[in-house]
C-alpha cells in the first residue's frame, strides 16, 4: 500500500479549507486565514501545521500575509493548484521504489526485469494526483465544514 505522509495529507486538508473559505468569503472582505484557525478545524498541531504552511508558501502555491490581520491564501486558483504539487512541495519527488530516484539509476539496473513495470505505475500515479485540483476536493464535501476531509478517504491509501 502506497501512502502520503500526514505532512502532505495535513497539506491538502489546508489547502482544502482556504479554498472552501475564499469561496464563502468573497463579499466579506476576507483575504487571509491563519494557522490556528485551520490547525483547530482539522485538530492539526498547530506547529507542525505552520511548518507546513511555510512550506507550502516557500514554494509558490500560498501567499502569507503579515500583520494583525494576516494569515495565509491560495497563490492561484484552486483550480490551478493540483494535489500532486502540493504533495511534492511537502515530500520531495515521488518515487514507489528505490530503483526510481533523483540520484539515477540503483546497482542492479542491468539486470532488473521490473524497472519499466514500476516506472509506468509511478508515472500513473503521478498523472492521476496532477489530474486531482483543490478546487475538487473542495467540491467532493458537502460545503459545510465537518471536521472531516474527502483528502482522508480518498487521497491518503492507494492500494497497489
Amino acid at each position: 500500500m502506497l501512502r502520503l505522509t500526514k505532512k502532505a495529507d495535513y497539506g491538502l486538508m489546508a489547502l482544502k479549507y482556504l479554498a472552501e473559505q475564499t469561496a464563502r468569503a468573497e463579499n466579506s472582505g476576507v483575504s487571509a486565514y491563519s494557522a490556528k484557525d485551520i490547525a483547530e478545524a482539522y485538530h492539526i498541531p498547530p506547529q507542525l501545521l505552520a511548518k507546513i504552511l511555510q512550506t507550502l508558501a516557500k514554494a509558490g502555491l500560498l501567499v502569507s500575509h503579515a500583520g494583525t490581520n494576516g494569515g495565509y491564501a491560495l497563490a492561484k486558483a484552486a483550480s490551478e493548484i493540483s494535489a500532486f504539487e502540493v504533495i511534492r512541495a511537502i515530500d520531495g519527488p515521488l518515487f514507489i521504489t528505490s530503483c526510481i530516484t533523483i540520484h539515477g539509476a540503483c546497482d542492479l539496473t542491468s539486470t532488473c526485469t521490473i524497472k519499466e513495470p514500476l516506472r509506468k505505475v509511478n508515472d500513473s500515479i503521478k498523472e492521476l494526483l496532477s489530474g486531482i485540483h483543490i478546487s475538487d476536493l473542495a467540491e467532493a464535501g458537502d460545503g459545510e465544514h465537518t471536521g472531516t476531509s474527502a483528502v482522508g478517504g480518498g487521497l491518503v491509501s492507494i492500494a497497489l
